[in-house]
């Protein structure tokens, strides 16, 4: 190989490097999945995490990332040597993170490296990283706008703002939570309005199933609960459980709403981190939805999505419990109250859970 060449090649290698460097800063793990080999791995010992393959590489990016407030990574290009096709090399870092749950802390570290040519240009065949040096201690700053604003920037100011939880999310914030809930093992789709989740749910139903409706403002507005109730597509089990008399079958009105086929229902709020926060005053709907139900499908607005787990047991009290004190006024005769709190952080059956969250607002 001429020097030109191997120059060439050099200068390849340091974009890649800075080209990963890029895609962590900027969260996006596809173009960061992409700079791998088809086969290409990625493994941090000290996590522990091994991500082998672009789509494993993908899915874990994306599960580390959502877990993020901020994450600020720096990367200083260390020795390369090439053999022909492939090469080794080294990448120190220098990283600073604070997560979601309030954790943080900095580090130094290794990158010890494995490239390949390929049709596409060179690429990582492995990444190996090596922690040299790690600091738990709290960071006293933070990012502008950061956690108190949502990490978008649309929940609050830095002043201290009142979150506006009737307010519909932004398009980076509700990717952010679609890409959460995927790694968590959620089925998730992003929709345009409540139409279109309407015709979807009719998609994932087959005719003749079971299906328990849970009390939602989102299913009423948005004409699912009509849909599934009425008419004889279905075996719809809230009409029938609301003839039933509940003092002398009790029993039977709990297995029939815990154990349906399909359960359907919405969700105080779900997190930018993958979680789904179900709040309850008889707990009556929590059975079905933790996974008494063979599927389960939730209809989310825009407005429910939050940063943390924290924000999103607020947004329960300070928001949706007094939108739903009316409803229950109106409805039931009687204030309705927080008894219950179902917390879903990951769906482990593949395929039971989707989540269908709406661009728009609808509900409480």
């Amino acid at each position: 190989m001429n020097d030109f060449a191997e120059i060439a090649d050099r200068v390849e290698i340091d974009t890649l490097r800075a080209e990963f460097t890029d895609s962590v800063m900027m969260r996006d793990c596809a173009r960061l999945a992409e700079l791998f080999t088809s086969d290409g791995a990625l493994r941090m010992p000290n996590i522990p995490v091994e991500l082998v393959g672009r789509e494993e590489i993908l899915t874990g990016r994306e599960r580390l990332q959502s877990q993020w407030d901020f994450f600020v990574q720096n990367s200083h290009p260390g020795t390369i040597r090439i053999d022909g096709d492939t090469a080794t090399g080294r990448t120190y870092m220098q990283e600073v993170a604070r997560l979601l749950d309030g954790r943080s802390g900095s580090n130094f570290a290794v990158y010890h490296d494995t490239y390949r040519r390929t049709p596409e240009g060179w690429r990582f065949a492995e990444r190996v990283y090596e922690v040299r040096y790690l600091d738990t201690t709290p960071l006293a700053g933070s990012a502008p706008g950061g956690r108190a604003a949502g990490v978008g920037g649309a929940d609050a100011s830095a002043e201290g703002v009142a979150d506006d939880f009737a307010a519909p999310a932004s398009a980076e914030r509700l990717e952010r939570a679609i890409a959460a809930l995927r790694a968590n093992g959620f089925t998730a789709e992003l929709l345009d309005d409540a139409a279109a989740a309407r015709a979807r749910v009719k998609d994932l139903i087959p005719e003749g199933a079971s299906v328990f409706t849970g009390a939602s403002e989102t299913l009423r507005l948005s004409g699912i609960a009509e849909d599934i109730e009425a008419g004889d597509r279905y075996d719809a089990v809230r009409p029938r459980v609301l003839k039933m008399d509940r003092a002398t079958e009790s029993d039977r009105i709990r297995r029939m709403v815990a154990t349906p086929d399909v359960f359907v229902a919405s969700a105080a709020a779900v997190t930018e981190t993958g979680s789904l926060v179900i709040a309850s005053g008889s707990g009556s709907q929590l059975p079905a939805s933790a996974g008494g139900a063979a599927k389960a499908i939730w209809v989310v607005g825009a407005q429910k999505v939050v940063a943390d787990l924290g924000t999103a047991l607020r947004r329960v009290e300070e928001h949706a419990l007094p939108l739903e004190n009316v409803r229950a006024q109106a409805v039931y005769g009687r204030p309705s109250a927080v008894n219950r709190l179902l917390v879903l952080n990951a769906e482990p059956q593949p395929g039971r859970g989707t989540v269908l969250l709406l661009r728009e607002a609808t509900g409480f």
